[in-house]
């Protein structure tokens, strides 16, 4: 059955390359469906691999492959909350060591232009602590971070 709501993608011909990369990286993540041109369109030929259907931990996706008119920015990301170290790790080493970018504060740029928040669950926690002090420290540790260390987050929040 098709979702009633799922986010479609915009990819330069990579479509299927991406959903592959999704698909290993992040749990609960899969291609479902692989849709070839009937005809040439103005991006690419008949038969070229046009759309792709993949789930990213549980979302429903569309790679569309339209051409290099559009690009990714960071006003969309997809934010993975992680439960330790570990999997953050995990999580943001496959996106820069597979030819992404790191950014600030959690956020990460795969090698199609993708935004991500790997985003531990103990920094949400810390920074919506009901202690206003220990929520500052642990937002102000944050902002000088690139990927999320969670015992720094925790030592700041502790004081």
């Amino acid at each position: 059955m098709v979702s009633k709501n799922t986010i479609c993608l915009w990819y330069n011909g990579t479509a299927l390359e991406a959903a592959e990369f999704y698909a290993r990286t992040f749990p609960d993540s899969a291609v479902s469906a692989v849709h070839r041109a009937p005809g040439d369109y103005p991006s690419g030929k008949e038969g070229d691999v046009l759309t792709v259907e993949f789930t990213v931990a549980g979302i429903p996706c569309l790679g569309l492959n339209g051409g290099a008119t559009f690009k990714h920015s960071e006003a969309f990301s997809f934010q993975i909350a992680t439960d330790d170290q570990a999997e953050t790790d995990r999580l943001w080493d496959a996106i820069i060591g597979n030819g992404g970018q790191e950014s600030a504060c959690g956020w990460c740029k795969d090698k199609w232009g993708l935004s991500w928040q790997i985003t531990p669950r103990a920094l949400v926690a810390a920074i919506t602590d009901p202690d206003p002090a220990a929520a500052k420290r642990a937002f102000e540790a944050v902002m000088t971070m690139g990927k999320i260390d969670i015992a720094a987050i925790e030592a700041a929040r502790r004081g």
